[in-house]
């Protein structure tokens, strides 16, 4: 169902793209001082919490106390996504003009007339017809920021969002950009762009960047946003899926595609941004299935998605059903969370701008529940995908469907770092046996600690964990026997030699001791809590 703009805060604009608008614009950004530490100095951080919560109040009573400047302007229109007064948006611009900005699309004016009719200058205002804000971030190669043009929310809009709303910066924009291996390499593919933004932490670890969308809109918007911030060699092309980039392969392929799982019926919206249009987590499935024929041998995918659940089955082994067992890639699929289906349908209609408590907020979950039941779905898992297709040549090495809990390790510039080590521990792993995982020299990565548990009054232990400080924050029940060879693990020590002083020191068949422990330490390596040689 299409939902009609009746009013102009709901007439999407037409963003056009002028290299001498943007550069002039990206100068007056940086002189206002547009940038996410000074805009949350303008209110606070009691009022910047306020808003992420929806409420512009607390932000609107801290600017009433301050004079307007331009960084005041900019934050009331772009953050806040309310009017000004023509003159202080005049004063905003000085580089690019009010004019060229209204003409690139992200403003409008409503001129107020005087009694008689004509035009009242002193009351025309400016309103804003996007949002821009500035967004800061940490990968491998450092801090950066950049300004990100997107749609309107619900806040500004305050009304439910229109089917082709293009998002902005969300919690998955940032867990899939942190998931992107920080490794450079040449070719880059962003399946759904939709702002741009993956395409863009993309470009800095590769030489090409190809981003899709079925979006017209949200493209012109990603090619703004890659100007805007002065980011070439993204070549943005118009299509669905793998359509426009047929015949193609690329060393990495990133994703958040739009997954949610919707009921196909006119009287639901569907969102540009997160429908794919297909029944259940079919598009998910389609995604994941045309992987291997558009990456490189030893090239990596990273994808957000959901999976459904069914009577019977269950969702991780639904997902694992969609690798061919022939196909030579690896596979590493990671559930964070899992929800029933009244909270799924709940949080994506709320998503949508459609508030609880309204009868049309019910009709919705009604279509949502029926179409779970009648597909008999128990619930939705939500989660990460890793696939790297094996070098010429090789074969698979790791097939890993898990759960883990919610709470991860300390990880400022994201998991990609710990994603390419997963992979790579993996090859490792797969080419030494256990003899020649005994003869190797560990080390305890640098993240690692032990807890220890006594009960009152005993000298011994009664719960050995090791614990991850990074990564995914892994806590690994030890035995005395695993927490003495791990603490020994420094490279001076063979594997084999570790095992053996541990059985010699402890008393115990050290056969039986090697047995116990080389599978757990193969655990170990994968989960990055001890480094192979390479590392």
């Amino acid at each position: 169902m299409t939902r009609p703009h009746t009013t102009a805060a709901h007439v999407l604009p037409t963003i056009t793209t002028d290299p001498v608008v943007t550069s002039a614009l990206a100068a007056d950004l940086t002189a206002a001082g547009f940038t996410v530490e000074r805009i949350d100095g303008l209110w606070g951080t009691e009022a910047a919490a306020s808003l992420h919560r929806g409420s512009r109040v607390a932000a609107l009573r801290a600017l009433a106390a301050r004079e307007t400047t331009p960084l005041s302007t900019l934050a009331t229109l772009f953050v806040l996504g309310l009017p000004v007064d023509r003159a202080d948006a005049e004063r905003a611009f000085p580089a690019a003009g009010l004019d060229a900005v209204l003409a690139a699309g992200l403003l409008r004016t409503d001129d107020d007339t005087d009694d008689a009719g004509a035009p009242d200058a002193d009351h025309v205002r400016v309103h804003p017809t996007v949002d821009l804000r500035p967004y800061a971030f940490v990968d491998d190669l450092g801090a950066g920021s950049w300004w990100i043009v997107s749609d309107l929310g619900e806040l500004a809009l305050g009304t439910a969002l229109g089917e082709e709303h293009v998002l902005g910066i969300g919690g998955a924009t940032t867990t899939l950009s942190g998931l992107q291996v920080p490794v450079p390499v040449r070719r880059v593919l962003d399946l759904g762009t939709g702002c741009g933004i993956q395409a863009m932490h993309a470009r800095r670890f590769a030489d090409q960047v190809v981003a899709t969308d079925i979006s017209r809109r949200a493209l012109d918007i990603a090619r703004f946003n890659a100007q805007l911030n002065g980011i070439d060699g993204i070549d943005f092309r118009l299509g669905s899926l793998y359509e426009p980039v047929a015949g193609e392969r690329f060393d990495r392929i990133v994703s958040n595609p739009p997954f949610v799982i919707t009921p196909r019926r006119d009287d639901v919206p569907s969102y540009e941004y997160r429908d794919g249009g297909m029944v259940g987590d079919a598009l998910v499935e389609t995604v994941l299935r045309g992987l291997v024929d558009h990456l490189e041998p030893g090239g990596t995918a990273q994808l957000l998605g959901n999976w459904e659940y069914h009577w019977g089955v269950d969702g991780l082994d639904r997902v694992r059903s969609w690798f061919d067992t022939t196909d030579d890639v690896d596979a590493w699929v990671v559930e964070r969370e899992r929800e029933d289906p009244p909270a799924y349908a709940e949080t994506w209609i709320r998503d949508g701008g459609t508030k609880p408590g309204t009868a049309g907020f019910d009709t919705l979950v009604d279509a949502w529940l029926d179409d779970f039941a009648a597909r008999r779905v128990t619930g939705v898992g939500f989660g990460y995908v890793v696939v790297r297709r094996a070098r010429s040549g090789g074969t698979a090495h790791l097939r890993r469907f898990e759960r883990v809990p919610e709470t991860l390790g300390s990880n400022p510039a994201g998991l990609g770092a710990t994603v390419a080590r997963v992979l790579d521990a993996a090859e490792w792993l797969a080419e030494h046996d256990d003899t020649a995982l005994a003869a190797a020299h560990l080390r305890v990565a640098g993240d690692v600690t032990e807890e220890r548990h006594y009960w009152p009054g005993n000298d011994d232990p009664t719960v050995m964990t090791l614990v991850q400080g990074g990564g995914f924050g892994r806590r690994v029940d030890a035995d005395t026997a695993l927490a003495a060879f791990v603490g020994a693990c420094d490279r001076e020590l063979s594997v084999a030699a570790i095992i053996g002083a541990i059985a010699q020191i402890t008393g115990v068949d050290e056969a039986a001791l090697t047995a116990d422990l080389l599978p757990r330490v193969r655990d170990l390596v994968l989960d990055g809590l001890l480094l192979a040689p390479t590392s």
